[in-house]
């Protein structure tokens, strides 16, 4: 078991259940799944950087990563739908929360000037998605292997009923938002 998991079993959880008042242990939010994606257009012209991406995505989180394709056309940004234009990769489980240690612990202290991530990017239902400006914060890319630097969204979803739950989720599983 991840030291995360253990974490969120033995000090989370009765945390979130004393501040939050809970009548069940089943209550409590948890972290249901994290969404890591990469969209660039350039896909679309290029097939070679589509595999960079899912390469990358690979090497960060551990599980390989899935194409996405446009869902409707644009004619202005000559797309049509169908296109494979990016990548994802869905995390649970044991792979979740090293993702997370890692993400929040190794990773985002990376960041050039960073003073912490912005505690609004949450939804209203609970969930929180942040953007990262570069893979290279990631320990496992290597500076001199990479094509072109490129941007992610990384998407936490809880089972929290409230932003304020779910930021609280967050913040004791170790999230460094900006005071």
């Amino acid at each position: 078991m991840s030291r995360l998991r253990d974490f969120y079993k033995s000090d989370v959880a009765p945390a979130l259940m004393n501040k939050f008042n809970y009548s069940s242990p089943m209550q409590i939010p948890k972290l249901d799944k994290v969404v890591v994606n990469v969209g660039d257009g350039e896909c679309k012209d290029n097939p070679k950087v589509l595999e960079a991406i899912l390469s990358d995505l690979q090497i960060i989180t551990g599980q390989k990563a899935i194409a996405t394709t446009a869902k409707k056309s644009v004619a202005n940004f000559k797309l049509r739908a169908g296109v494979k234009i990016g990548a994802k990769v869905t995390l649970r489980g044991e792979m979740m929360y090293e993702f997370v240690d890692k993400f929040f612990n190794l990773a985002l202290p990376r960041v050039r000037d960073f003073k912490g991530i912005n505690p609004n990017s949450f939804d209203g239902r609970g969930n929180y998605s942040c953007g990262v400006k570069e893979q290279l914060i990631f320990p496992e890319i290597e500076y001199d292997k990479i094509d072109q630097i490129r941007g992610m969204d990384i998407i936490f979803v809880t089972t929290a009923n409230t932003d304020e739950e779910a930021r609280e989720l967050l913040t004791l599983l170790g999230a460094p938002f900006a005071k």
